[in-house]
């Protein structure tokens, strides 16, 4: 009897063992299978954002999500004309995540809109073109009726203006009177049919307005910003980092991913980017070769203190680390 007693006990412990033991598998497997999850994600116009056509177009976002969790993800991607108009959206919960230029980055941390910037994009060099040949100087603009096109008041356009303008001795808001807010491309179409005088404006639209014999570019605006220091990022919803880090690592994992796929072959990257664009390959691989494409940010503290200084945001912006998360370097 007690033989008998001991048996069933047995049984019944290795049946416990293995429903239990299946359970934990069940578990370790729901673990690591994760959530399947949407993410919106808003961008602008421009080969600085050809990491994020990349990532877009080669699903790396989707495939780093897949390989940490194992489930799926499902992005929705939008493009936007300016900074503001993605602050507006991430601020109505819209969208969880952007790119879009280092000033109305610095302006809604700020503004405490809820995000923090993830990585560095690009960098890319800047200029004011004209089709004014008496327009030489950005002081030719000072005190005239000429307009001068840019994505809008507050982007990184309008302060690269205003640090040209300190620079060269003048109120950095002396063309803000000037200012009639255009995306890139519209700004270069109004530029060439003389609608305005002048554009600034960067990748790819620069270099195919330099290319232009009606145009003429005014002052050297490399004094003021290179295509070293920051001139693009990432922001994300500090929502979306804190509560779901494997979402958040797979967004920078598949935006670094992207900004590999330049740094190792420019030729290789315009074969992706340049029906985006409209440019034939060899055209983009030149564009491309021009701007930065890296994680690590440049200049931003001073940029954030250029703009408090000068009136483009309110509060002080605090310290470099108050503006970034944890995971991002550079200064």
């Amino acid at each position: 009897m007690k033989k008998r007693v001991l048996g069933l006990l047995m049984v019944c412990a290795v049946t416990f063992s293995t429903i239990m033991g299946g359970a934990a598998y069940a578990d370790e497997k729901e673990a690591k299978s994760g959530e399947d999850a949407t993410l919106n994600i808003a961008y602008q116009y421009g080969l600085g954002y050809a990491p994020v056509t990349i990532a877009q177009d080669q699903k790396l976002i989707e495939a780093a999500y897949k390989e940490a969790t194992g489930a799926d993800l499902e992005i929705t991607w939008t493009q936007m004309s300016s900074g503001a108009d993605i602050n507006t959206a991430i601020a109505s919960g819209d969208i969880d995540a952007g790119f879009m230029g280092v000033g109305p980055a610095v302006s809604g941390i700020v503004s405490k809109l809820g995000y923090r910037i993830f990585t560095n994009l690009s960098g890319q060099e800047h200029q004011v073109m004209s089709n004014d040949p008496d327009v030489k100087s950005l002081t030719d603009l000072i005190g005239s009726d000429k307009q001068l096109a840019l994505v809008n008041i507050g982007s990184i356009q309008h302060i690269i203006l205003a640090e040209a303008l300190a620079a060269r001795g003048e109120d950095p808001h002396a063309l803000d009177a000037n200012i009639v807010a255009m995306k890139h491309p519209d700004g270069m179409a109004a530029l060439e049919s003389g609608a305005v005088a002048a554009h600034l404006t960067a990748n790819p639209f620069l270099y195919e307005e330099q290319e232009n014999k009606d145009l003429n570019q005014v002052d050297d605006l490399s004094d003021v910003w290179t295509n070293e220091n920051s001139f693009l990022v990432g922001i994300c919803s500090e929502k979306l980092h804190d509560e779901t880090p494997d979402l958040y690592n797979a967004l920078c994992e598949g935006i670094a991913e992207g900004q590999e796929v330049i740094a190792k072959s420019a030729g290789d990257a315009a074969k992706i980017t340049a029906s985006y664009d409209g440019n034939d390959e060899e055209t983009e691989a030149k564009f491309l070769e021009k701007g930065t494409y890296n994680a690590e940010t440049r200049g931003i503290g001073d940029l954030a203190k250029f703009m408090f200084e000068n009136g483009f945001i309110d509060s002080d912006p605090g310290s470099y680390e108050d503006l970034v998360f944890d995971n991002v370097k550079g200064d």
